[in-house]
């Protein structure tokens, strides 16, 4: 079990876990419409998604583009201004249409957690 998690591995391709959670959010659309919920939320969900991977893109290629001390740094604030900025529209939403909050939460949730899930098996799937 040790060696599970001590064991250095390559850094998985980001290309596999967001087609995932795109697929999720393709899957999500009709799921949706055929329940009545509000439609507005689906979009609000799914595009905070993509405004998220947009923004982890540019910090990925500004860490790559600086020093290992520097990469850290700027990894770090992107974490950090991708989630406070995840719940400023959410809670912004949820103030004027809870509904509405809702829906996106749950549009970006499934989204994320796929994609996480995914991203942690090709991780600890890959060939040491």
């Amino acid at each position: 079990m040790k060696a599970l998690v001590t064991t250095p591995r390559p850094v998985p391709g980001r290309l596999l876990p967001a087609v995932g959670a795109a697929l999720v959010l393709v899957l999500a659309l009709p799921i949706f419409l055929l329940a009545g919920w509000p439609v507005e939320g689906w979009a609000l969900g799914a595009v905070l998604w993509l405004g998220v991977e947009a923004i982890g893109l540019l910090v990925s290629h500004a860490a790559s583009a600086g020093g290992r001390l520097a990469a850290s740094g700027v990894q770090a604030f992107g974490l950090f201004f991708k989630t406070v900025g995840v719940l400023v529209v959410l809670v912004a939403v949820a103030v004027s249409d809870p509904h509405l909050a809702v829906a996106a939460t749950l549009v970006y949730a499934l989204a994320y957690t796929f994609q996480l899930g995914l991203s942690l098996l090709t991780y600890f799937g890959a060939s040491q």
